[in-house]
């Protein structure tokens, strides 16, 4: 018989979220590693309202391990702070999309 025992360890990111610049009509995509799955409470935020999975935001995560966001058809005022949390763990970056100008 053998007993297996071990201490849960809190889970860390490994890999944050890094800013991205995009042009209008582009898609963004953030991606947080987390040392282990199984942490509860997993959440993504632009500007501090909550995002859900839908047509034009892709949530998406593999093993429990890779979480991943994905805005399609970004708009200039969808500009700001990107944040993931997952329990107490939290990562930001900066979404910045830039309108194509006109004037060569």
């Amino acid at each position: 018989l053998l007993l297996l025992c071990y201490t849960e360890e809190e889970a860390v990111i490994v890999s944050g979220l890094k800013n991205i610049d995009v042009f209008a009509g582009e898609s963004a995509t953030f991606t947080c590693e987390l040392s282990q799955p199984g942490v509860k409470n997993v959440q993504w935020w632009l500007d501090g309202s909550p995002l859900h999975n839908n047509f034009v935001t892709e949530i998406s995560e593999q093993d429990g391990i890779i979480h991943t966001l994905t805005l399609n058809d970004v708009a200039c005022h969808d500009s700001g702070t990107v944040t993931f949390r997952a329990g107490s763990l939290i990562s930001s970056a900066k979404l910045l999309v830039k309108g194509i100008s006109l004037l060569e």
